[in-house]
């Protein structure tokens, strides 16, 4: 499965939650060229811990079945260095966590689908 969109946390969480930037989400995820880091889970499953709500097993399980879960392979992990160092220099709180989603969407030409205004000034990120 090839993908056009990277689904982040922030994206994955606002549609399990139904908000309305959860329903702009929809149509990506359901576009079936879609895809979400094994960070992405790691990230959810903190964020589940955190907030204390329900396990996160169904809603893993439904982003494994939706979309394609992408590892972080050598490209990704060289790619996300390099846009790690550059971005820390000019977005305050900017994370190697942030550096793998975008690399994961670049590798491929994709765009990153989220809400974090980490990415707002970047052109291949949707903005929810």
């Amino acid at each position: 499965m090839s993908y056009e969109y990277v689904i982040d946390s922030f994206a994955w969480v606002e549609y399990f939650r139904g908000t309305e930037a959860g329903r702009k989400v929809r149509r990506y995820i359901e576009s079936d060229h879609a895809a979400t880091s094994t960070l992405t889970l790691a990230e959810l499953k903190e964020k589940y811990l955190r907030a204390d709500w329900a396990s996160s097993d169904g809603d893993v399980a439904f982003i494994a079945g939706r979309t394609l879960v992408t590892p972080v392979d050598r490209e990704i992990a060289l790619l996300a260095g390099e846009l790690n160092h550059a971005r820390k220099k000019t977005v305050k709180g900017w994370g190697m966590v942030d550096s793998i989603i975008l690399a994961t969407a670049r590798t491929v030409s994709a765009r990153v689908v989220t809400g974090d205004l980490h990415f707002k000034d970047l052109p291949d990120a949707i903005m929810l």
